[in-house]
């Protein structure tokens, strides 16, 4: 692999393969409709083909790539429509999860994922490293949902949560302070086992970034 790709040596080769793409692509070093052929990434990456072959599937399901009619894989490209139901999908998942949460810490459940990915996000709002901060305000989201202890819900969860935080990137200029202002309110809401503002605080939370994700991907003028 070359020198530039960043990865964990304890990671099997293809899991090391996903997140250097998945970065690649977040990052625009591979934009968006851009065709991904197995050998030429093979080569870029100083790998066999097998490994690339085997994390492309994942990529997939996550959304970061698509298969033409030719079967040749392409880099997904954002549409506002694309935007719209990735909104959709998480105002219904992630809704239905914070009342789940509440109903469990009223019942003596905890929140200490959460809490983590809380403190984890502040901290990496210090380092000012646009993907880290993606990744940490994406993790809070995935933990919202895994408080729920519902195993569905994360499942669908980890279809939607690649697509998040390739948006969250994307609309970086956003006010992270805000942001994190909200995730707060939030925790307080689940911690005080209050389902319904729970619920009302991440609907308004999730919302308020629709409009800028569709600002992201509109042509400039």
């Amino acid at each position: 692999m070359s020198r530039s790709a960043t990865v964990e040596t304890t990671k099997p080769l293809s899991v090391q393969l996903y997140d250097e793409l998945r970065r690649r692509i977040m990052l625009g070093t591979y934009p968006q409709g851009t065709p991904l052929y197995e050998q030429r990434m093979a080569a870029d990456l100083n790998v066999s083909r097998i490994p690339v072959r085997e994390a492309m599937p994942l990529l997939q399901y996550e959304g970061f790539i698509e298969t033409t009619p030719r079967r040749t894989a392409v880099v997904a490209t954002w549409t506002e429509q694309r935007i719209h139901d990735l909104f959709d999908t998480r105002l219904g998942l992630e809704v239905a999860a914070a009342g789940a949460a509440a109903r469990r810490v009223r019942a003596g459940g905890t929140l200490s994922e959460l809490e983590a990915a809380v403190v984890r996000a502040e901290r990496q709002l210090q380092e000012g490293d646009a993907l880290l901060q993606a990744e940490a305000n994406g993790a809070i989201h995935l933990a919202l949902v895994a408080a729920a202890e519902n195993e569905l819900m994360d499942s669908l969860m980890r279809a939607v949560g690649g697509r998040m935080t390739w948006l969250f990137y994307l609309t970086s200029s956003r006010d992270l302070t805000v942001q994190g202002q909200e995730h707060a309110a939030i925790l307080d809401a689940l911690r005080s086992g209050n389902e319904r503002l729970a619920e009302s605080l991440t609907f308004a939370h999730i919302e308020a970034g629709r409009t800028p994700s569709l600002a992201a991907v509109r042509p400039p003028g």
